[in-house]
C-alpha cells in the first residue's frame, strides 16, 4: 500500500468521525508550537521575556505552545513571529488528486 493510499484512507476515516477539520487544525498547530519553540530555544530567549516581546502574558504564550489546543489567532501568529523576527507565509494548496499526477515519475 502506497503512502497516499494510506494518508487518503486516514483522512476518509477521519471525515466520516467528523473529526477530520479538526485533526487536521492541532496538526499544523503543533507544527507551528514546535516551529516556535525550537526558536526560542535558537535564540535563548524565555517565555518570560518572549512574552514581554509579544505584549501579552505568559498564560497567553503557554496557550500558543500548547500542541494540544488547535485554537491559535492570526494575530497570535503574527505577534509571536514578529517577536522571534521571522515573517508568516500562509498558502492554500490543491489537495486532488488531478494536481499529484502531474508530479509522479
Amino acid at each position: 500500500m502506497k503512502a497516499q493510499d494510506i494518508d487518503s484512507n486516514l483522512d476518509d476515516c477521519l471525515a466520516e468521525e467528523g473529526v477530520l477539520d479538526r485533526a487536521s487544525a492541532l496538526a499544523v498547530k503543533r507544527v507551528i508550537a514546535s516551529q516556535v519553540a525550537q526558536e526560542m530555544k535558537a535564540q535563548r530567549m524565555t517565555k518570560t521575556r518572549l512574552a514581554e516581546k509579544m505584549h501579552t502574558s505568559r498564560a497567553s504564550l503557554n496557550r500558543l505552545l500548547d500542541d494540544n489546543d488547535p485554537s491559535l489567532t492570526l494575530t497570535t501568529l503574527i505577534s509571536v513571529a514578529t517577536a522571534l523576527g521571522k515573517k508568516v507565509r500562509i498558502e492554500l494548496v490543491c489537495e486532488c488528486p488531478c494536481s499529484m499526477r502531474r508530479y509522479r515519475r
